[in-house]
């Protein structure tokens, strides 16, 4: 029998996290941004990230799972042994145990994007 609140096991577990990944459900900015302004968001975040702990390896890997499609998405996550609880990457950790948030604007769109032209 496992321990309440212990570690999963590392193989399979990682693997079964990766398989469900998929983008964060679709959401709305407090206000319209534009491309550029999501994407000075998500530079701000990612340039800053590891100064909130973990590893920073594992940020990369992070922030290159979040910039991939899923299938490439799937694989980074898999090789660098990070766990994912919730499909949607907002809530990671490595084999550690460190815990990584990451915010909906770095993983996928918001329904009020201003579309240049």
């Amino acid at each position: 029998m496992g321990c309440a609140g212990s570690t999963p096991a590392e193989g399979d577990v990682i693997l079964e996290n990766a398989k469900k990944l998929q983008k964060p459900k679709p959401w709305k900015h407090t206000q319209q941004i534009t491309h550029a302004q999501l994407k000075q968001m998500r530079d701000e975040f990612w340039d800053t990230a590891p100064h909130y702990g973990g590893q920073k390896e594992i940020w990369d890997a992070l922030r290159a799972a979040a910039e991939a499609d899923l299938d490439l998405a799937r694989a980074i996550i898999d090789s660098a042994g990070i766990i994912i609880p919730n499909a949607d990457m907002t809530l990671c950790y490595d084999e550690r145990g460190a815990k990584y948030e990451l915010p909906k604007y770095v993983l996928s769109e918001p329904t009020n994007l201003i579309r240049d032209g």
